[in-house]
């Protein structure tokens, strides 16, 4: 039915501003890998790539999950409370497998900040 009235479903997006000396720094690890490789193509056995992601437990929607129907883009923002209480969880995946799930949280399981001594104590 919304498409009968010709409205199509918007994406919000937050990118990164990249600048130059992101891109050349980009160009320099990619170089670099690319000897590694050569070098040792045993090193991706040994590589493990990692990510942790913020979920707000205030009932704050996705992005990633949400469309806008409209006729045209109406470039929507979305307010969301300043201080959200969140969870942040880290995983890793390699060659050998899974690592994590890892929950940021303090000993009376209340989520925490991530900073460098709990990054290095996970």
């Amino acid at each position: 039915m919304l498409k009968e009235i010709k409205f199509h479903p918007y994406k919000l997006q937050v990118v990164q501003q990249l600048n130059n000396r992101d891109k050349e720094a980009r160009v320099a690890f990619c170089t670099a890998m690319s000897g590694m490789l050569w070098e040792n193509p045993d090193i991706l056995n040994n590589l493990l790539m990692t990510n942790e992601a913020h979920f707000h437990l205030s009932g704050f929607v996705n992005k990633q999950n949400m469309r806008y129907w409209s006729p045209v883009n109406p470039k929507e923002l979305h307010e969301m409370p300043l201080h959200s209480p969140e969870v942040t969880v880290w995983c890793g995946v390699g060659a050998f497998g899974i690592v994590g799930p890892y929950f940021f949280e303090n000993d009376n399981e209340e989520t925490v900040t991530v900073n460098s001594e709990r990054y290095m104590t996970m």
